[in-house]
C-alpha cells in the first residue's frame, strides 16, 4: 500500500483559524477570456465546450500506484461516474508516468466516457513534507506531456500538483502557484487548469480563499478552477457551506477536489453535508478513493473490486446526492447519438408573494424531446450571474433577500442528459420595505478584542410559533466599528448602519430556534455594542 498520510494542525491552531474560515466574499473582474476550445470556466462555472454546465461526479483513483489495475476506470464508469481523477507522478519523489503512459489513461478515460482530471501527486505537503516536489516541477513535467496533452481540452481538465503545501507557512503557496500557472499558459496549455489548497489541500487558515481573486486574475484565459479538500477539519454544517459558498458567491469556479467520510483520529468529516452543498450548489466533487489506500477506511472498494463496495464506496455510489442519483455524462461523448439538444428557455418569470425578504417567480415551462427534469433560478447582476435555487417546478420561492431593494431574476432549463436551455427574459423584483413581526430575540457579544478590532457573535432566535424563512437582520454601531468579515450571512454596512441577509443554511429558523452570525470588526478607543436589532424591519428583544 502507498502512503496517504495526512498531517494534522494543532487543534488550537484549527479552532482559531476556522473562526476566520468562512469570512470575505470575494469580489473581483474575471480576466479577459480566450475563446472557448473545451472544458472552460464561464461566470464562474464549469462548462464544456458547447456551453453545457458540467458538474463532476467522480472519483479519485491511484494510477500511479497500481498501474496494472486498468480496469478500475471502466468500473468507476459502470457506478455511475462522470468523472475520474488519476493520480500521477513527476518523477521527484515516485516513478514518474512516462508520456505513452498517460496517453493510455486518457484514451481509456475517453473509451469509458468519462472526463478525465490529471494530477501530480510529488507535491503533496511540500514545506512540510521533506520528499515533496514543487508547483515549478509539476508545470515542467506537464509541458514535457504537451505532445500527449494537446488537442485533449474537451476531454482533460490538468491539476498542476496535489495539495502543495503543509501547514508550515502556508502563505507560500500563493506566488508559486501563479507562477505555475503562467508558465503552462506561456508553454501554450489551453486546458482549464485546476489547483489545490494549502494545509494538505484543507485551506484551514483560509490562504487559496483570501487570495482566490489575485490567483484567478494571474490566468489570462479565465479557464482556472480551485479544488478545496474537505476532511476532518469540515465536520460541521457552517464550515462547509460557508467556504464553497464564499467562492459562489464570488463567481469564482471550485469543486471538492477530495473528501473523506469516515472518522479518523483528527475528526469525522461531516460528507452528508459536502455532497448536500455540492449538489444544491452544482458544484463537483471527486471521493477519496478508488482502492489501494494504506489505510483501508478510505477504500471505496475492496480489493479493487467493483462488487465489493465498502460502506464508505455505497455511501458515495448510491446514498443520498450520491454519484448514481445525481451524475450526468458528459455531452462530448454524445456524439453518436445520444442527446445534445437544450430545452427551450423558459418563460418571463413573474414575481407574487412579494415580502420583505422573499418573493415567488413562476414561469412557463420550457420544453424538451426527452423532458425537462429542473430549473435553475439566477440573479442577474450587470453582465454576470449568480446561481440562487434549483427546483422541479415552474415556480419557486427566492429567500434572504433584504427590504426595499431591487432583484433581477431569470431562469434556466435543464434536461436528463445535462444540456441547459438559453437563460429566459429576465424579471426585476422590488422587496417591500418591512414585514411582519418577526417574534424574534437577538443576544450580541464580543468575543475577543485588540488593539483597533474585535471579533464578535450574534446569535438571533425565533420566538415566535412559526417558521422564519428568509431575513434580514440590521443594527446601528454606537461608535465607528465597521464590519470586516461576518459568516452566516451576507453583510452591507452603510455608515453606523449594518444590513445583514440570510444565506441559504441559516434562512430558516424553525420556532424555538436559532442561528449563530460571527464577524470580525475593525473599532476606534471604545466599542460599546448596539442596543437595537430588527428583523425584517420588525424589532426584536434582547436576549
Amino acid at each position: 500500500m502507498r502512503p496517504r498520510t495526512r498531517t494534522a494542525p494543532p487543534v488550537a491552531a484549527v479552532l482559531a483559524a476556522l473562526l476566520g474560515l468562512l469570512a470575505p466574499l470575494l469580489s473581483f473582474a474575471p480576466p479577459a477570456q480566450a475563446a472557448a476550445t473545451g472544458i472552460h470556466i464561464s461566470n464562474g462555472r464549469l462548462l464544456e465546450g458547447n456551453g453545457n454546465d458540467f458538474v463532476m461526479r467522480g472519483v479519485n483513483h491511484a494510477h500511479t500506484w497500481y498501474p496494472n489495475q486498468t480496469r478500475s476506470l471502466a468500473d468507476i464508469k459502470a457506478l455511475g461516474a462522470n468523472t475520474v481523477r488519476v493520480v500521477l507522478a513527476d518523477g521527484h519523489r515516485w516513478t514518474a508516468n512516462s508520456a505513452s503512459d498517460v496517453a493510455n489513461v486518457i484514451s481509456q478515460c475517453k473509451a469509458n466516457r468519462l472526463i478525465c482530471v490529471l494530477e501530480v501527486h510529488d507535491t503533496t505537503g511540500y514545506g512540510e513534507e521533506a520528499a515533496a516536489g514543487t508547483l515549478d516541477q509539476a508545470a515542467d513535467y506537464w509541458i514535457g506531456l504537451k505532445s500527449v496533452l494537446e488537442g485533449q481540452e474537451n476531454y482533460v481538465v490538468i491539476n498542476i500538483g496535489n495539495e502543495p503545501w503543509g501547514n508550515t507557512n502556508p502563505v507560500g503557496w500563493t506566488d508559486p502557484t501563479i507562477a505555475a500557472i503562467k508558465k503552462l499558459r506561456s508553454a501554450g496549455f489551453a486546458h482549464t487548469i485546476m489547483v489545490d489548497a494549502p494545509n494538505w489541500g484543507q485551506d484551514w487558515q483560509g490562504v487559496m480563499r483570501d487570495n482566490a481573486r489575485s490567483v484567478y486574475a494571474a490566468d489570462p484565459t479565465g479557464n482556472l478552477i480551485f479544488s478545496i479538500h474537505m476532511y476532518s477539519v469540515y465536520d460541521t454544517a457552517q464550515e462547509i457551506t460557508g467556504y464553497l459558498n464564499t467562492f459562489v458567491n464570488a463567481q469564482l469556479p471550485i469543486l471538492i477536489g477530495e473528501f473523506g467520510g469516515p472518522p479518523d483520529q483528527y475528526g469525522d468529516p461531516d460528507e452528508d453535508t459536502m455532497m448536500a452543498a455540492a449538489q444544491q450548489l452544482r458544484l463537483g466533487y471527486l471521493a477519496w478513493s478508488w482502492s489501494g489506500n494504506t489505510d483501508p477506511i478510505l477504500d471505496l472498494a475492496v480489493n479493487f473490486n467493483a462488487d465489493q463496495l465498502s460502506s464508505w464506496g455505497r455511501r458515495i455510489f448510491n446514498g443520498v446526492n450520491g454519484i448514481a442519483a445525481t451524475s450526468k455524462e458528459a455531452t462530448v461523448y454524445s456524439s453518436g447519438g445520444g442527446d445534445t439538444t437544450p430545452p427551450t428557455a423558459p418563460g418571463t418569470p413573474t414575481a407574487s408573494e412579494v415580502t420583505s425578504s422573499s418573493a415567488k417567480l413562476t414561469w412557463v415551462a420550457a420544453t424538451d424531446a426527452t423532458g425537462v427534469t429542473g430549473y435553475d433560478v439566477v440573479r442577474v447582476h450587470g453582465t454576470g450571474e449568480a446561481a440562487t435555487v434549483s427546483t422541479t417546478a415552474a415556480s419557486a420561492t427566492v429567500t434572504g433577500l433584504a427590504p426595499s431593494t431591487s432583484y433581477t431574476f431569470a431562469v434556466y432549463a435543464r434536461d436528463a442528459a445535462g444540456n441547459r436551455s438559453p437563460r429566459s427574459a429576465t424579471v426585476t423584483v422590488t422587496t417591500a420595505s418591512g414585514g411582519s413581526s418577526a417574534n424574534c430575540g437577538v443576544g450580541y457579544r464580543v468575543t475577543n478584542e485588540w488593539p483597533g478590532g474585535f471579533q464578535g457573535e450574534i446569535a438571533l432566535r425565533n420566538t415566535g410559533s412559526s417558521a422564519i424563512n428568509g431575513w434580514t437582520l440590521r443594527w446601528t454601531f454606537p461608535d465607528s466599528q465597521r464590519i470586516s468579515n461576518l459568516w452566516g450571512g451576507t453583510a452591507t454596512q452603510s455608515g453606523a448602519e449594518v444590513s445583514v441577509a440570510s444565506v441559504s443554511y441559516t434562512a430558516s429558523i424553525a420556532p424555538a430556534g436559532s442561528v449563530t452570525l460571527g464577524f470580525t470588526a475593525t473599532k476606534g478607543s471604545t466599542n460599546p455594542g448596539p442596543t437595537a436589532f430588527t428583523v425584517n424591519g420588525s424589532a426584536c428583544s434582547s436576549n
